[in-house]
């Protein structure tokens, strides 16, 4: 079974604040060109992946990496025949919370907001979506699907722990439009896991082209090793760097390979039939087999190991905690300097960490210099 147009999965429950249809395009449609176009995913372009923006022109930064993840979920999707551009809007969207300087920016204000509620890029996400992109006159935000919605809600699965949801975002302003324990759809799914295989093999070229690790030892991993004596081992001339574009490339083929095999098994094994049996079954219908699992864990640990807690990148994420930390205490002193009124009415906190989530690498650096 692969054709999933019956499941009503191109059908939309509508948005938050009903709009008229559009003769043009699709609901869908509409949802990924209010990301496109939104002041959040522009400056995704001067955030860190893994590697801070201003340090070269090579190395992915966040809408490389959002962009990749689109090109890998609509690729999984178009041969399940399910919703291609839902999941285009979820990949392309998945980023948008996230802080200057990556993960180690996200920890660092989740620190600094510890007694006012936290941090969470991915709710974070849904704060920009729902609130701070302000372009129409009739509602707050970009007023996007609750398909849409729901899929960047439940980015890692379902969520039976609404306190940190109704604290970020507020139940109330869902409307009770979703059902947070119900699994997230096929095309969310496919976006979370296509954010993983994008990542895992992406960071890899970075890391090579950082020089923190050689092919040699990226060889070590069986998967990797398999893949080069296969296909690649006779041409003892070819260039390092094609060299290892190849292995990429082979690698997210296979994983991509082996995601739809196995996510078709799930599908029939589960006796999937409609919408609703997708949300209501128990496991992830989207994911990969046995052996790939092991493989995409072998992989992290690697990165892990030989990148994510190379001492040059945790120097440099230590230095990124620094100035969001300084950026925090120094805007909180005198919040009417960087903050308008109308924003400070409800929760300076929030709004401070809203403001410094939002800001780019380079104007972080740029602010921080300045109040030093």
């Amino acid at each position: 079974m692969k054709n999933f147009s019956k499941l009503g999965l191109f059908k939309s429950k509508g948005r938050l604040y009903p709009e008229p249809s559009n003769s043009f395009r699709t609901p869908f449609q509409r949802d990924r060109d209010r990301i496109v176009h939104s002041a959040a995913f522009r400056r995704l372009k001067h955030k860190t992946q893994v590697f801070v923006n201003t340090e070269g022109d090579h190395y992915r930064t966040r809408i490389t990496h959002s962009l990749e993840v689109s090109q890998i979920a609509r690729t999984i999707a178009k041969y399940l025949e399910i919703n291609e551009e839902l999941v285009e809007t979820l990949s392309l969207a998945h980023d948008l919370g996230h802080t200057p300087f990556g993960h180690a920016g996200e920890s660092a204000l989740n620190e600094c907001m510890k007694s006012n509620g936290g941090f969470d890029h991915n709710y974070q996400t849904l704060r920009i979506i729902m609130f701070l992109e302000n372009k129409y006159i009739k509602f707050k935000g970009l007023n996007l699907t609750i398909e849409t919605l729901d899929g960047l809600i439940k980015h890692n699965g379902p969520i039976y722990d609404k306190t940190k949801v109704n604290k970020l975002i507020g139940i109330k302003n869902l409307k009770n439009k979703i059902n947070f324990k119900h699994n997230p759809s096929l095309e969310g799914q496919i976006a979370a896991i296509s954010d993983d295989i994008a990542y895992n093999n992406h960071d890899i070229l970075d890391g090579i082209t950082a020089k923190l690790f050689k092919i040699d030892d990226l060889l070590e991993i069986n998967f990797f090793n398999q893949i080069y004596k296969k296909n690649y081992s006779k041409n003892k001339n070819i260039n390092q760097n094609i060299l290892i574009n190849q292995i990429i490339r082979t690698s997210i083929n296979l994983m991509v390979k082996d995601l739809i095999s196995n996510t078709l098994r799930n599908i029939k094994k589960n006796k999937i039939r409609s919408l609703n049996d997708v949300y209501k079954v128990n496991i992830n219908l989207v994911n990969f087999s046995i052996k790939f699992t092991e493989i995409i864990n072998e992989i992290r640990y690697f990165l892990r190991i030989n990148m994510y807690n190379n001492n040059s990148v945790l120097k440099k994420n230590n230095k990124g905690k620094k100035i969001i930390k300084k950026l925090f205490v120094e805007i909180n002193r005198n919040p009417r300097k960087y903050l308008n009124k109308d924003q400070l009415k409800v929760d300076k906190y929030r709004v401070v960490a809203d403001y410094i989530s939002g800001m780019t690498d380079r104007y972080a650096i740029k602010l921080y210099n300045h109040l030093k």
